[in-house]
Order: structure tokens, then sequence, then C-alpha cells
């Protein structure tokens, strides 16, 4: 299975970062080889947009799974709608997320967080 994973750095040991669209790096793994792939997410600066980018990235690549915190609902649409399984990964390295979700430890996604979440407008406010 071909997964990506949102990564807060360049490698497998990297952790998982909980931010979808606005993630530092993703890592795309096949489950089977542990074979890799290592983008840098050009949409987390982005002003708006960052979820439809990254989930575009996603169809594009072939991905099948995703895996991470929070997704919000552009992202969402753009994964559905390709037949792109998330799941909820937990805070430890993109390798070991891989291996739960091989496991079937991981909760599948299907609810997201409000648009623009992950620019930390929201993060810790009432």
């Amino acid at each position: 299975m071909k997964v990506c994973i949102s990564s807060s750095g360049n490698s497998l040991d990297s952790k998982m970062d909980p931010r979808f669209g606005r993630a530092a790096y993703f890592v795309i793994a096949d489950t089977d080889t542990m074979e890799s792939e290592i983008i840098e997410n050009s949409a987390a600066v982005s002003g708006g947009g960052a979820g439809i980018s990254s989930g575009q990235l996603m169809v594009d690549k072939g991905v099948t799974a995703v895996i991470t915190g929070n997704v919000g609902p552009n992202a969402m649409n753009v994964l559905k709608a390709a037949n792109i399984e998330i799941y909820r990964g937990v805070d430890v390295s993109v390798k070991e997320n891989i291996e739960k979700l091989k496991n079937g430890l991981l909760e599948k996604i299907n609810t997201t967080v409000p648009s623009h979440y992950g620019m930390g407008s929201q993060v810790g406010q009432k």
C-alpha cells in the first residue's frame, strides 16, 4: 500500500506532524518495502488553499491512504473524492505510525477540523 504520513521532518524517524495541509513534509512510503519519498510541503506557508494543494498532491502521487492528526474540510473533500483513506496517527515517528497502520491500530478519520485550523489562529483559543 502506498501511504502518506504528514511529517515534521525529512526522515522516517521524524515525528508525525499533526497537521495535514500545513505539514512541514510528506513522507510517501510503500508499506511492504518501506521504500519512501520525502517531499517538502510548499503549501505549508501559503496564505490559503493548503488543504486542496496537499490533497491533490496525494492524488497525483497515487497514495491510497494518509496518516495525519487532523484534516480540514477542503483536504477531506479532495481525499474522499479520490477514495483515499484517512487515518489518525499518534505522536510517534513516521515509521512507527506505518507499523501501527499495518497492524490495524489506527482509527479512520471521518470528520474535519475548521477551515484554516492549522494556521494557528484557533489553536489554544476559546
